[in-house]
């Protein structure tokens, strides 16, 4: 960083951070709108079209692991720049797609490639800010970003598709994505890992990414014969991990309570809250009657009133409270807000029945998330920052797959059990289904956070660490 405005160059490091994570976010949910649009311009058959999206999250959700592990060995500025450099070329290959195979292999590109930019995000954060008070704001900030990004994707693919074409979902992508990598190079100051010869594990590496792989496939399409074969590769991986002698995912982080604790809440959290937001784009628009833009503006004002919320003043409530009570405290709005929706019927309005649980669920979020990540991040030590930020994102994968998977089946069931009835009431009874589940992986959420993560100490105020030190420890004490 520049040695004359070292605060606004971390800033400035720290936005150009948040503007590629974002970036990656909204393209997982961005195409999402854009699909029919896809399938008549490309001839798609309906299995195929799933690719579009099953390729990108395949391919991310399987290597932010070891994204997060290789941040570490060679340094995290170097993988991000690579990722994002990746990313960036693989959304133009997408855009100028005129065939079906070459999209889904462009697809799969962009996951690789935002695997490597994201793993690496949190870990940078969290050295850069080393003061705690500063650190919960960057976390805000950056809580922000992953929280908001898919309602913001939601809102921008339906706004792209219908003023220009589905092209533009990807388009999108290059000016932020060179602005990105032009900037980052300037302003992000070069850090140097550990080296290879530390030792990289392979064998670990290409079980835990196919098992990954294979799961969120599995997941996705329902195929329990290869959530099964994910499991017996994920056990290897385990087994591995505790003979290696440098592991990929050194088990030790698990004996911090504050990094196991976190990242199975991150599991039923994210199962919970990103399987809501599939349920409510099918209520707006098969119940309700919303078109695909109406239903991203529909979803607005949660990541408006969690820019509020984790921008605002979560960083203010987690230095006066704490983070694991900032964190139990907004998982309860969450699920009032889901608990509210279990009531939605046919004849139900937005603004009466919609928008008043997204508002009491944002604030949810926007206090809890900032929460969880800091208490993911909290007493690991700098040479594992990378692979615990890298798993922290892969546990969010893991649950957004659950929780979508779970919820499309356990609705769609509903709906064919009560047979010749009036199909928006079915589908509304489904939706309801949906929603109380959704709830119940909340409430274990809570229930888990309550008596995993240990609690801490009121924070006392202390000196900030010099310039020179943010490297010897990443302990959050917020």
């Amino acid at each position: 960083m520049a040695e004359n405005h070292p605060t606004r160059s971390r800033g400035l490091a720290l936005a150009v951070l948040c503007a590629a994570s974002l970036m990656v976010v909204l393209d997982s949910s961005i195409v999402a709108v854009a699909l029919p649009a896809i399938q008549a311009d490309l001839g798609f058959t309906p299995a195929g079209l799933a690719w579009v999206v099953t390729a990108y999250l395949v391919a991310f959700g399987g290597l932010l692991l070891i994204s997060g592990r290789l941040g570490d060995l060679l340094g995290r500025r170097r993988v991000f720049l690579g990722g994002l450099g990746l990313f960036t070329f693989a959304s133009l290959v997408a855009g100028l797609a005129t065939d079906a195979g070459v999209l889904v292999v462009s697809r799969f590109a962009q996951g690789v490639g935002g695997a490597l930019a994201s793993a690496v995000v949190l870990g940078m954060i969290v050295t850069m800010y080393p003061e705690p008070r500063a650190r919960a704001k960057a976390i805000g900030v950056y809580s922000f970003t992953q929280a908001a990004g898919a309602s913001i994707g939601l809102i921008a693919g339906g706004a792209l598709t219908q003023a220009l074409n589905w092209h533009w979902t990807f388009y999108v992508n290059l000016p932020i994505g060179v602005a990105a990598l032009l900037l980052a190079v300037r302003v992000i100051e070069a850090d140097r890992g550990t080296g290879l010869r530390a030792g990289l594990d392979v064998l670990g590496a290409v079980l835990v990414t196919a098992a990954v792989m294979l799961g969120v496939y599995a997941i996705s399409d329902a195929r329990w014969g290869a959530l099964a074969a994910a499991a017996v590769l994920l056990a290897a991986f385990v087994v591995r991990q505790a003979k290696a002698r440098t592991p990929l995912l050194p088990l030790r982080l698990f004996r911090i309570r504050a990094v196991t604790g976190a990242n199975l809440v991150m599991v039923l959290m994210v199962a919970g809250m990103l399987g809501f937001q599939f349920v409510t784009a099918l209520y707006l628009q098969q119940v309700l009657g919303l078109d695909a833009l109406g239903t991203g503006v529909a979803f607005l004002p949660v990541p408006a009133v969690i820019a509020v919320a984790s921008l605002g003043f979560a960083d203010k409530l987690a230095s006066r409270f704490g983070p694991r009570a900032m964190l139990l405290s907004g998982l309860g709005l969450v699920i009032v807000g889901l608990l509210l929706l279990t009531r939605v019927a046919v004849d139900g309005g937005y603004f009466t029945d919609v928008l008043p649980p997204l508002l009491v669920m944002g604030l949810g979020a926007g206090v809890a998330i900032p929460a969880l990540m800091g208490l993911a991040m909290s007493d690991v030590a700098a040479e594992d920052a990378g692979v615990a930020s890298g798993l922290i994102n892969t546990t969010q994968q893991v649950g957004a797959a659950v929780g979508t998977a779970v919820l499309a089946a356990a609705a769609a069931a509903r709906t064919a059990s009560l047979g010749p009835v009036d199909h928006r009431e079915a589908l509304a009874a489904g939706f309801r289904l949906a929603y109380g589940i959704s709830a119940g992986f909340l409430i274990a959420a809570v229930t888990l956070g309550a008596l995993v993560l240990a609690r801490r100490p009121r924070p006392v105020t202390v000196p900030a660490a010099p310039a020179s030190e943010p490297e010897l420890c990443i302990a959050d004490h917020a």
